[in-house]
């Protein structure tokens, strides 16, 4: 068996230009869609993730606005900029890029965002909205992996779905969203004794754990769904070192499973995609206000 490919570059180029045509009508009616990001300090692969939100927000039609606020900026100076976005009008969707220096409450900037403009889908409402159904903002990289499952015309309803992973991020929202598509979810982790008997009993295998090739192919079920959020990188000393690969072993796991998204080139534009959605909701939720 050869998997199909869920190629998430192709998906995440049609709903863009979808959000593109929607953006401008809503332009159109004098709402255009905004979102504002704010980078703290200078890490350089926070400043990739940055540029490539912007690129995409420019790309759609969005206005978009980047705070760049130097490394020792106080905890109080940050919520203040916060404040100012969310009285903003202009603005629909607040984005602070993580992580944050050390010296300031991840936790507290997250709350600090009006629900309103809580585009991530980080904020304890959000969270909550979530867990009983009601209208919220869903984190961004689950929502755009439910993209990719229904992309292929896969029906959850019944299935038995396996997350690899338990952050508040990822597992514990994907888990929720799959569970709203009828799916019967187990939420397994690094520390689960049994993991490659249960990802054997399981139709939809979504890995999330953040350990490279941690999902190989006999540990699959012939013909699941396999969605790999893994960003890793093989270490100093592999033939490979320095690449890109994902939390399921590619080449073992697409002999065995009958979709697969790959690592780069899958879930990675998704996640943008969908904060794009994300806000053009926002915009669109002031608009009938």
């Amino acid at each position: 068996m050869s998997a199909h490919i869920i190629d998430g570059n192709a998906l995440a180029k049609k709903l863009r230009a979808e959000f593109r045509e929607k953006a401008a009508q809503l332009t159109g009616q004098g709402q255009q869609p905004g979102l504002a990001v704010i980078l703290v300090g200078d890490d350089p692969a926070s400043q990739v993730y940055v540029r490539n939100k912007v690129k995409a927000c420019e790309e759609a039609g969005f206005l978009s606005r980047l705070e760049r606020l130097p490394a020792n900026t106080s905890e109080a100076d940050l919520l203040a900029h916060i404040e100012a976005l969310n009285q903003d009008a202009l603005i629909h969707g607040i984005l602070v890029q993580l992580p944050v220096p050390k010296h300031i409450n991840e936790q507290k900037v997250i709350e600090a965002i009006s629900p309103a403009k809580d585009v991530d889908g980080f904020h304890v409402s959000s969270a909550g909205a979530l867990m009983v159904g009601m209208e919220g903002f869903k984190p961004c990289t689950p929502y755009g992996c439910m993209k990719m499952i229904e992309s292929i015309g896969y029906d959850l309803r019944g299935k038995h779905a396996v997350v690899v992973g338990r952050s508040n991020i990822v597992g514990k929202p994907m888990a929720m969203l799959l569970l709203a598509a009828d799916a019967t979810v187990t939420i397994t982790h690094s520390k689960t004794p049994n993991l490659k008997e249960i990802l054997q009993s399981a139709d939809v295998v979504i890995a999330a754990v953040g350990r490279p090739n941690m999902v190989t192919g006999d540990m699959l079920k012939p013909g699941a769904v396999v969605i790999d959020v893994g960003i890793n990188r093989y270490p100093e000393g592999h033939a490979l070192a320095g690449k890109l690969c994902g939390d399921v072993d590619f080449d073992s796991a697409a002999k065995v499973a009958g979709y697969i998204s790959p690592v780069p080139g899958g879930v990675g534009p998704m996640t943008i995609t969908m904060l794009l959605g994300n806000t053009l909701e926002a915009a669109q939720r002031r608009l009938s206000a």
